[in-house]
């Protein structure tokens, strides 16, 4: 065991061969490092001006601090080396960017991640980013990404517990991003990533884009194509602050989601829990809420669900749909209300601003439900508003609480065909239809 206290001594161990290396105190003055394979770095802090900490095979880092500015990356990997071998961080703080890519040489490795904190990073400049259903895709402050597009490559990985940014200090971009190659519609179509259990902390991100932009989103924990997870688990609350931030957002393949914390977006145009990839069961037990225009609550716009259950779910803003399917679903359950309080308004669909109205639940004419159940009421209080709308096919409906529009000119029932029976349910209402079929 080697122990520096100094910048010169931690780069004299380095360049020694020492294979376990302990930081006393606090080191300041060096350049970027890189940890030769195998060479385990642990305890104190590291200040850095530029890059920080760079990874080869087999390193472990932990107990450790690292820091740099806001737009650096703090941990990174040398692309140069052909596996990544396992990659091992535990009780790791960072401000600035963890970035670990398989590109260049890299053609394996496997990441092993427990309570690592990004508590600050700026990644909008980064010029990589992920495209698919019309927009890209940010970066995030916690960032595991296989670039490669050759099939051939695979990454694996455990995340435990990665927690980025603070409610004063959100990251700048996405938060937590997780995955493999994509090509420009989204679809997997190179390296991919297999991730055995993803479970988060607390995340809080704004993405920092610009009011009214088309074709630029983030996500709080986002799952990019070419990724498989088993199980997802949102053990902290996840929220957004900015323009087309989605707090959950899946675009690759997911066993199971599990969010057991509060999902916020305070945001335009943001999404509690967006999906365009293959999710078997989704379920969120703590409330959804959305706060800003055109942000909604949940949407299946593309991809495969077989089950999704809520705790409850509310939008304010005008344009915020509070729950939207455009695929075929399984079950679809939500335990307390789903209500909106919004009128029309702009909304961020697929890289195209469009005027959408805040109904609280709509079944698009490409979507198929098996069944639906409601534990509270269906409700909408804005104006000019529909509260259900069924354009495809609801085969079972269930809502204990009722359906109510109270807003001016709202009706609370828009169905097209015979395509929902409403028998047993309460349907209100006040200013408007409470039930119409085209």
């Amino acid at each position: 065991m080697t122990t520096v206290s100094t910048a010169q001594e931690l780069q004299n161990a380095l360049a020694s061969g020492a294979s376990q290396i302990t930081v006393d105190g606090t080191v300041q003055g060096m350049p970027m490092i890189t940890l030769g394979p195998g060479v385990c770095l642990r305890g104190g802090v590291l200040k850095f001006g530029a890059k920080g900490v760079r990874l080869t095979r087999d390193n472990t880092l932990e107990d450790i601090t690292i820091e740099t500015g806001d737009t650096e990356v703090a941990l990174l990997n040398d692309t140069g080396v052909t596996g990544l071998g396992t990659i091992t961080l535990r009780n790791v703080t960072t401000v600035g960017q963890v970035a670990i890519l398989a590109e260049g040489h890299v053609r394996s490795g496997h990441v092993q991640a427990e309570k690592v904190r990004v508590a600050a990073a700026d990644v909008r400049g980064r010029y990589h980013r992920p495209h698919g259903f019309g927009v890209e895709a940010l970066q995030g402050g916690f960032t595991l990404w296989n670039r490669q597009s050759d099939p051939a490559v695979r990454l694996t990985a455990e995340l435990l517990d990665i927690s980025v940014g603070t409610e004063d200090a959100p990251v700048r971009g996405s938060g937590v991003f997780v995955g493999g190659h994509g090509d420009w519609d989204g679809k997997t179509d190179g390296g991919t990533i297999a991730v055995t259990r993803l479970r988060t902390g607390k995340i809080h991100t704004d993405g920092g884009i610009a009011p009214g932009t088309p074709d630029l989103i983030s996500g709080g924990v986002f799952v990019i194509s070419g990724a498989t997870v088993d199980h997802v688990e949102s053990a902290g609350a996840v929220t957004t602050y900015g323009q087309n931030d989605m707090v959950l957002d899946n675009w690759g393949t997911v066993h199971t989601w599990t969010a057991t914390a509060p999902v916020t977006s305070h945001g335009p145009s943001g999404i509690g829990f967006v999906n365009f990839g293959d999710i078997t069961v989704l379920d969120v037990r703590a409330p959804i809420r959305t706060t800003g225009k055109g942000a909604r609550g949940f949407n299946l716009y593309d991809g495969s669900l077989q089950e999704a259950r809520f705790a409850s779910i509310a939008t304010e803003g005008d344009g915020s749909v509070g729950i939207q399917v455009s695929k075929p679903l399984g079950i679809l359950e939500v335990t307390g209300d789903v209500t909106t309080t919004g009128g029309k308004g702009l909304s961020l669909v697929k890289g195209v601003q469009v005027v959408l109205k805040a109904i609280a639940l709509s079944v698009k004419d490409t979507g198929t439900v098996n069944s639906i159940t409601i534990g509270g009421e269906l409700a909408t209080s804005g104006s000019d508003v529909t509260t259900l709308e069924v354009e495809g096919t609801v085969h079972s409906l269930a809502v204990a609480g009722g359906i109510h529009a109270t807003g001016e000119g709202s009706d609370a029932v828009h169905i097209t065909g015979d395509r929902v029976d409403l028998d047993g349910i309460t349907v209100t209402a006040s200013h408007g239809d409470t039930i119409r079929r085209a």
